[in-house]
């Protein structure tokens, strides 16, 4: 599989969860006080997760995550060349996503970007970590037996609509730098300036959870 193809289908499969994943958040309102529209909106992001683990997954691994593609890169399970090609393909998704959500809803207030917890930023970080932590490893672990590959992609997403069910209520959670850029850098203001911490949290925890599998999968006592 050439590589091009891997990183067009790594920015088609980013710009469905952005688009409509967070679209459906600012579709059904979702918020704490929302019980209908927070389970949607956890629900949307495990179903886009898995409409593209079956369809481009057999194309480029459906990282559709930068946090993904790094665990997967201190895995040995690829190169530097195509982290660097997967990221920058990733984060293109994310901002065609996040543009065309300001296209449709352009008298939102929010368009599916994250928030700081309490306005803290070092609670922000730990939550996205641990959440980020938790759904790396699922990937990494049910990725890790050919013969987990039919069930490989429901598992992925449900383990984001897990991580969801408990993040939104603290940031809104991201557990993906690229779906925090894309619409942040079109809502701007308060989303824009925090995004930092959606980057790099994920980052840390998707580095974190490579390590802890290499650890738990060591054949070594």
């Amino acid at each position: 599989m050439s590589s091009i193809k891997k990183y067009v289908a790594e920015l088609i499969g980013t710009f469905v969860l952005v688009f409509f994943a967070c679209g459906t958040a600012v579709a059904v309102k979702c918020a704490v006080d929302n019980p209908a529209g927070y389970l949607a909106t956890a629900l949307a992001f495990g179903l886009a997760i898995v409409a593209m683990a079956y369809s481009i997954g057999n194309i480029s691994g459906c990282h559709i995550n930068p946090a993904v593609s790094l665990a997967m890169l201190i895995s040995g399970k690829m190169n530097v060349a195509d982290f660097i090609g997967y990221v920058v393909a990733q984060f293109l998704g994310a901002i065609a996503g996040g543009a065309l959500l300001k296209a449709f809803f352009p008298d939102a207030e929010h368009i599916g970007t994250n928030a700081l917890f309490n306005g803290s930023i070092g609670l922000s970080i730990v939550i996205e970590i641990i959440l980020t932590c938790v759904f790396v490893l699922a990937i990494l672990g049910v990725t890790s037996k050919t013969e987990n590959a039919n069930v490989a992609g429901l598992v992925i997403g449900l383990s984001l609509t897990l991580v969801h069910l408990l993040g939104i209520y603290f940031t809104g959670t991201s557990v993906n730098p690229a779906r925090s850029f894309g619409p942040a850098l079109f809502e701007g203001g308060d989303a824009l300036k925090n995004v930092w911490v959606f980057i790099v949290a994920p980052l840390v925890g998707g580095a974190l959870a490579a390590c802890i599998h290499k650890l738990l999968a060591s054949k070594e006592a």
